[in-house]
């Protein structure tokens, strides 16, 4: 059995159907309700490593907090971007699901295909 970690938003339809993909799988995953619990900006950089992609790839753009506070401007500045992103939760792509040394993001929500069938 695979140990998983999905970053969860219960409020959000593909971060539910994700986790009942995985509980599908008979898996029973760590759930962090991330706006409950905030990561750290640690967590944050382990989790842009692990999805080899740059904080501003897994960012939501159209998020009140992003627009609001003019992240935009900032971007391209992984490290600035990561400080807001412990700042403002909400602006965190979600679902985000780890097995070891890979993640995903679950949207859609049968990407995390990827990690039950490798």
């Amino acid at each position: 059995m695979k140990d998983l970690t999905i970053y969860h938003n219960p409020r959000c339809s593909k971060s539910r159907q994700t986790l009942q993909i995985i509980k599908d799988h008979g898996i029973q995953p760590v759930v962090v309700e991330y706006l409950k619990v905030p990561l750290k900006k640690s967590e944050l950089e382990n989790i842009s490593r692990l999805l080899n992609k740059r904080p501003k790839d897994f960012v939501r753009k159209n998020e009140a907090d992003f627009k609001e506070n003019n992240f935009k401007e900032i971007i391209e500045n992984d490290i600035e971007l990561v400080n807001e992103m412990v700042k403002f939760p909400k602006i965190i792509e979600r679902p985000i699901v780890i097995s070891g040394n890979k993640a995903v993001i679950g949207r859609p929500p049968e990407n995390v295909l990827k990690l039950l069938n490798s």
